[in-house]
């Protein structure tokens, strides 16, 4: 059986985890290492790592379904392929070849950065099964915390997702979701905890992302702006927010949105001055506060 050609559609698969049931396509728009993994050493469900390398986080998914590796070609032996940004196969490599394959030109004008390191971390990874079968259990391991010395390793849930992460122990979540998970909705305003702006949940409560370190998240439940909304369906804040006019330049928003989708779960009296309470450790420099507290009130139903 050969492998599928460099330059052809990456054929889609589902596959299950803690969080649901996921798709090839749900990662579109940015590079996926595939890892296939004979069927003597297959457990019974895939693993999802999210790994940091270069400075890129990337996903890598080890799969462990027989009948998805033979539709890119693979029975019998450890294979690395890499599934460039637009669905395309970019890059394979199966360990009994001995050889990698060139890098597809496939993704228009060339590899994206991300690609480009996606791809290393892939060569990496292949380089090292091709010299022992059962090799690739540790390279993981070692990929992520070779990257920053003294490097801890944390694991917590990000937008319903299980996400795995070697971090240098004075980051914060802040510089930890936007730098290496690419989650840019949180914005960094004043890094001191003054603004608001970088607000998300953990564990359902809002908090300053600036000053919270991230190796202290082990186990906790991340939401950002990101994971607020359903499929394209705005949660109803998010909404409310459009149709009361609660912005201007939109820079303080995320943070706005995620403080008031809090402030429905905590005690918060009924008036707009209650409101203006509740939501004071926001700051909105275009003044935007009227729309930003008819969206809250609208939501709540004490409009």
């Amino acid at each position: 059986m050969s492998a599928i050609p460099i330059g052809a559609p990456a054929p889609e698969f589902s596959f299950a985890d803690e969080t649901g049931t996921h798709s090839l396509g749900e990662f579109r728009g940015t590079p996926v290492i595939l890892v296939f993994v004979p069927a003597e050493q297959r457990a019974t469900e895939p693993i999802l790592q999210h790994l940091t390398f270069e400075g890129e986080q990337l996903p890598v998914l080890t799969v462990r379904d027989e009948s998805v590796p033979r539709q890119y070609g693979v029975e019998t032996q450890f294979a690395v392929f890499l599934v460039a940004s637009n669905g395309t196969i970019a890059w394979r490599h199966a360990a009994d070849t001995g050889a990698l394959i060139p890098l597809s030109s496939s993704t228009g004008s060339g590899l994206s950065r991300r690609e480009f390191v996606a791809a290393m971390l892939a060569a990496s990874v292949a380089a090292t099964f091709t010299r022992a079968d059962n090799a690739f259990a540790a390279a993981p391991a070692v990929e992520a915390s070779s990257v920053h010395p003294g490097a801890v390793d944390i694991a917590f849930i990000v937008n319903g997702r299980s996400t795995q992460l070697s971090l240098d122990p004075r980051a914060t979540l802040l510089d930890m979701l936007r730098e290496d998970l690419r989650l840019t909705g949180t914005k960094k305003g004043c890094d001191h905890g003054q603004c608001g702006a970088c607000t998300v949940h953990v564990d359902g409560r809002r908090v300053l992302s600036c000053l919270t370190l991230a190796a202290t998240l082990e186990g906790k439940s991340i939401t950002t702006i990101e994971g607020l909304a359903s499929g394209d369906e705005l949660h109803p804040m998010q909404q409310a927010f459009i149709q009361h006019d609660g912005f201007q330049c939109g820079y303080c928003t995320a943070g706005q949105i995620m403080s008031a989708v809090a402030l429905l779960r905590e005690p918060c009296g009924p008036d707009d001055d209650d409101v203006r309470e509740c939501m004071s450790g926001n700051i909105c420099r275009c003044g935007a506060y009227a729309g930003i507290v008819a969206a809250v009130q609208s939501v709540r139903g004490k409009t």
